[in-house]
């Protein structure tokens, strides 16, 4: 009888190498939780998983049925459902778990057949769960993972349908560990044995659909993991996985990231996930670092992944919401044939969003445009990315970019000075240049640039522009009501004039079912310094001091509206209310 990996070697799925890896990951396995050599490949040796199971397939005489996710009807969904729904938990469980769908049903009465679809015909437990289900005959054949998952996503209410699902979760006390030796056999077991690969699943395909920008794993004393969604720039708790080691749920993400590895916990380490969530290609960018918990000696990691949703992506500079003078000053900076744009702000401000519309706002097919970033957050069509890895790190790219004839050059951030003076090359040398600081405002950007060792005249006459922008969170509109009793003296302090509160309406948060608190989306506030000729000579005379002030105001002159200047209008328009403005942005001195 042919062994399963030599049939893959002669097929040219894998290499012999390939093979023998596998092998010997298999015989370090322990006994019961003992993997096929068709799953090691495809989870441990990224050998592609629809490549080995068309081969399996096709060995034990399995149909591959072809699934058109678009074109299933109603019908067969609610018929999918409706399977689903009249099986216990544990029963509807194991099937999401082992990826098994009861897709449809032909014939009649005592002839009725039903064809179930699943990701791995080959694994028993498909069969025995078959057996369970109320039709006597049953046929299994294989799909690929991917239409298996779409099709769960689409007939199972991941939220609700997880969650109950999660209270069944059965945790061995006698497991928890004591020491510093992580048993990787009893994690294994647990990771096996419970429904944590559904619960990680869950996860990604649930944030994406709640928009969540951020998702966070947090280990808790006893064997709690909080996960907390960030969703208009606030944490909140989405669920508290109890009875679990937390170090189990960090092996499931670690499991599905790329880059990383599940065995090391003592270091931080960077990766990524992709997913198709509702048919869309969604990245998930991984952040793991090691914390200490109460219990010393255990190895506790927290986890933050990004979430990168290319739908979110704005080409069209009117849609940054940019007000007049700004917009008008930003167009400007971002027309002409060389200098640099900056843009300003804390993590998570908007500011590769305002990078990437400008970039989409010049693109033509008749510019070379190149783009340095660590990690690239969106695609960009039209632009070269280049890719960062251990062969090429980030000051390596950089200079790569000046020998690679470009017209235009995204540096996804100014970090050191040696960034910042080929930045500055790059625009005194004929290429328009983004780039990103992080600093507090507009002004103190320059003062930042001077610091790092960039001569005032360098700043001068190479830079465009520089905004610095904050996001803010909007007022829902179905619930955001005018302040009955307004509080003069807190909206003076924000710079509102006497004839300001009297002709405009200012509004506050209410809360309903379409917003969280009152508030549903959010919106930038800006400060765009524009390099005026005045500009230009005041950060010539500067000598050894910036003065951060004099610019401000001249800037403000020309038309600049400060970051709470720019609130007070969104304030004015009824976006956002005064409790947001003020905690986004510092008092105008006099």
């Amino acid at each position: 009888m042919i062994r399963i990996g030599d049939l893959l070697v002669s097929k040219g799925i894998i290499t012999e190498h390939q093979l023998k890896q596998a092998l010997e990951i298999q015989r370090k396995e322990p006994p019961k939780s003992k993997r096929q050599i068709g799953k090691i490949l495809y989870e441990d040796l990224s050998v592609a998983q629809h490549a080995i199971m068309h081969e399996l397939s096709a060995l034990f005489a399995i149909n591959e049925l072809q699934v058109d996710i678009e074109s299933i009807s109603e019908e067969k969904i609610d018929f999918i459902k409706q399977v689903f729904d009249n099986r216990t938990d544990d029963v509807r469980l194991a099937m999401i778990k082992v990826k098994m769908i009861p897709f449809a049903l032909k014939g009649k009465d005592q002839q009725e057949i039903l064809t179930i679809i699943s990701a791995d015909p080959t694994n028993p437990s498909v069969a025995k769960l078959a057996e369970q289900l109320p039709y006597k005959n049953f046929e299994i054949a294989y799909t690929q993972l991917e239409v298996v998952d779409a099709l769960l996503n689409k007939v199972l209410s991941s939220r609700n349908e997880l969650l109950n699902l999660l209270e069944e979760i059965d945790y061995d006390e006698s497991n928890i560990v004591e020491d510093e030796v992580v048993d990787e056999a009893a994690l294994d077991a647990e990771i096996n044995q419970s429904a944590l690969t559904n619960l990680v699943e869950g996860v990604l395909v649930e944030a994406v659909r709640q928009e969540v920008s951020d998702i966070h794993i947090i280990p808790q004393p006893g064997n709690v993991t909080d996960i907390n969604f960030r969703v208009d720039g606030k944490l909140e708790t989405w669920h508290s996985q109890k009875g679990v080691k937390p170090e189990a749920i960090s092996a499931v993400f670690k499991d599905k990231t790329r880059n990383v590895d599940r065995f090391e916990r003592e270091s931080a380490q960077d990766g990524f996930i992709q997913r198709k969530v509702d048919d869309y290609l969604i990245r998930y960018r991984v952040s793991i670092v090691p914390i200490v918990g109460a219990e010393f000696d255990r190895k506790l990691e927290s986890i933050v992944l990004r979430i990168l949703d290319d739908r979110k992506v704005i080409s069209d500079l009117k849609k940054l919401g940019l007000q007049q003078q700004a917009l008008s000053d930003f167009k400007r900076a971002i027309t002409k044939p060389s200098g640099i744009v900056i843009v300003t702000g804390p993590t998570g401000s908007g500011k590769s969003t305002t990078l990437v519309a400008a970039l989409y706002a010049v693109i033509t097919p008749e510019k070379c445009v190149l783009t340095v970033e660590d990690p690239v957050e969106y695609l960009i069509n039209g632009a070269r990315q280049l890719k960062i890895s251990d062969r090429m790190n980030f000051d390596d790219a950089i200079r790569a970019i000046l020998r690679h004839d470009p017209d235009i050059v995204l540096v996804g951030e100014i970090r050191d000075l040696k960034t910042a003076e080929i930045a500055i090359k790059l625009a005194n040398t004929g290429h328009l240049t983004f780039s990103t600081l992080h600093t507090n405002d507009a002004p103190s950007a320059i003062s930042r640039l001077y610091k790092m060792g960039i001569e005032p005249f360098l700043i001068a006459y190479s830079v465009n522009l520089i905004m610095a922008q904050r996001l803010v969170r909007r007022l829902c509109n179905n619930c955001k009501r005018p302040i009955p009793d307004l509080d003069l003296d807190a909206v003076s302090q924000l710079g509102f004039t006497e004839q300001e509160i009297k002709e405009y309406t200012i509004y506050e948060p209410v809360g309903c079912d379409k917003c969280r608190n009152g508030y549903k989306g959010r919106t930038a506030i800006m400060e765009a310094l524009y390099f005026t000729p005045k500009i230009r000579k005041l950060i010539l005379a500067s000598g050894d001091q910036i003065d951060e002030e004099v610019i401000r105001q001249e800037a403000v002159k020309n038309g600049m509206l400060t970051l709470r200047g720019s609130g007070r209008e969104r304030i004015k328009e009824g976006i956002t209310s005064i409790e947001e403005i003020t905690a986004a942005t510092v008092e105008e001195e006099e």
